[in-house]
């Protein structure tokens, strides 16, 4: 009979510890801590970031080239000069110009003295014919030289302008007060016709060309403020302004280009990065960047309810700013998004708001 006692009794208490153990199993999941923002009503301004070259705008420079082959007599300035309007910047040793100016003016001359002997000849056969002394043929052959004579006085005059202005180059002058940019040869050197010799540009009027993709091209706005900032450098940057509209479509590079009007000073050809203020939205719903998760292709954002939950809602994506986005739908302002934490988190998870 005590064998029997023995295995009841073991039997009873495994079944104690099996009843025992139920309550001990169910652990409840601790909530998750999360950041939350809340979605608001307000203005978005998108940023378009490209990359640029600080260059003269349109009338801002001038390259001195030699008229013809020429030595170059004079060439007092060097690079990062200041210069005043009108002061002396190349003097060529162009001889040959100054013999075609002189014999263009003798030609000058006498293109005028043949019109004047025309003149007196035709006035003259003129006033034979109404005495009935002179022939009618030889006033017509006077009348003829006459216009000869003043189409190629014509000819003398625009040909002299052009000898006088190809001489004028042998000496260059600054049509404008600014810097020398670039000097490619020093006094003393022999150049060829058309050879550049010196770059003058006011620093004052400079532009950037940037390079803007093709996908933010139509967000660009003329007269849209900007920032211009070189790579490495103090934070802040220069002021701009859009003076040009996208143009022309790079296929290389997948940019189109864009004018931006500088108010500041740096040097000619410095590679800068531009920050453009794009389109603009007013009464949008807003939140933070952050808030925005994409998987697959779509985007969501993680809502806090009354429950103390997270709920997954799928939205669309309007205009992004420099840190907030434009939501066209999913979320209405005021609602709680959730900025830190998100990240694998489970839709319908309970969450703890850390930042109250």
């Amino acid at each position: 009979m005590r064998p029997a006692r023995s295995v009841l009794g073991v039997l009873a208490i495994f079944a104690a510890a099996c009843h025992g153990a139920a309550p001990e199993s169910v652990e409840s999941e601790a909530p998750v801590p999360v950041t939350v923002a809340a979605a608001r009503r307000g203005s978005l301004i998108t940023h378009i970031h490209a990359t640029g070259t600080v260059e003269a705008a349109p009338g801002a420079e001038w390259t001195v080239t030699a008229p013809q082959a020429a030595r170059i007599a004079e060439l007092p300035l060097a690079t990062g000069d200041s210069v005043r309007k009108g002061a002396l910047l190349v003097r060529f040793n162009a001889p040959p110009l100054r013999a075609d100016l002189a014999t263009r003016s003798g030609e000058l001359a006498q293109a005028q003295a043949r019109l004047d002997n025309a003149h007196r000849n035709e006035k003259r056969l003129s006033q034979l014919l109404e005495k009935g002394i002179a022939a009618r043929r030889e006033v017509d052959e006077a009348r003829k030289e006459l216009a000869d004579a003043e189409a190629a006085l014509v000819q003398a005059t625009e040909t002299r302008a052009a000898a006088a202005d190809l001489a004028s180059q042998a000496t260059a002058t600054a049509p404008f007060d600014g810097l020398v940019a670039q000097r490619w040869h020093n006094p003393g050197e022999m150049v060829d016709v058309n050879e550049h010799v010196l770059r003058l540009v006011d620093p004052h009027r400079l532009e950037v060309t940037a390079a803007v993709p093709v996908a933010d091209a139509g967000r660009i706005v003329l007269g849209h403020a900007a920032r211009v900032s070189v790579p490495g450098a103090a934070p802040g940057g220069l002021p701009a302004k859009v003076v040009g509209a996208p143009g022309a479509v790079d296929p290389a590079t997948g940019t189109a280009s864009v004018r931006l009007r500088l108010a500041g000073v740096l040097p000619v050809g410095t590679t800068v990065q531009a920050d453009i203020e794009g389109e603009a939205v007013s009464n949008a719903v807003v939140v933070p960047s952050s808030a925005v998760v994409r998987d697959e292709g779509k985007a969501a954002v993680y809502v806090v309810g009354g429950d103390g939950k997270a709920h997954r809602r799928e939205v669309e994506v309007g205009l992004a700013g420099a840190e907030d986005v434009q939501l066209l739908s999913g979320v209405e302002a005021s609602e709680k998004v959730i900025v830190k934490g998100q990240s694998g988190l489970p839709d319908g998870a309970a969450v703890k708001v850390e930042n109250g």
